[in-house]
């Protein structure tokens, strides 16, 4: 089973304000625990709102706001990409997280197309195909 474990860093990030360099330490430790296990797909921070944008649609059209997101209440700063037997061991995995104070992981399983009738498989057979043969981007059951 694939989880994103979502870091929710708080209002220090979103104000840029960086972590010591021995957090930064800790977190790479972290993250070569997740690939010594095997268990490491990907994981990626990302910048600040300020330097986003987001897209909304309403009536079918789509509208574009700058951020800052000044009505944002948690913002994502990152995320981890992992492969895992079960929802406990993806919570353990996040347990294990050297995060800093008021920092916040949610663990999210990633839907496969498994867990989809068989009308929705049928009807996106065609697309999923096309999508399998993009370079990089793993088809899954």
């Amino acid at each position: 089973m694939r989880f994103m474990m979502l870091m929710l860093p708080g209002e220090k990030a979103e104000k840029g304000v960086l972590p010591d360099p021995e957090f930064f330490a800790a977190m790479m430790r972290y993250n070569e625990d997740l690939q010594k296990a095997g268990v490491l797909l990907a994981l990626d921070g990302l910048h600040p709102t300020s330097n986003g944008a987001r897209v909304s649609f309403r009536g079918g059209r789509p509208l574009v706001t700058d951020g800052p997101f000044a009505e944002s209440k948690e913002v994502l700063g990152g995320y981890w990409m992992i492969q895992v037997g079960s929802k406990a061991e993806a919570v353990e995995w996040a347990r294990r997280c050297p995060a800093a104070d008021d920092d916040v992981i949610e663990v999210r399983q990633v839907q496969e197309m498994s867990d989809f009738s068989d009308e929705i498989i049928e009807a996106t057979k065609e697309s999923a195909e096309a999508l399998a043969a993009v370079p990089g981007l793993t088809a899954r059951d």
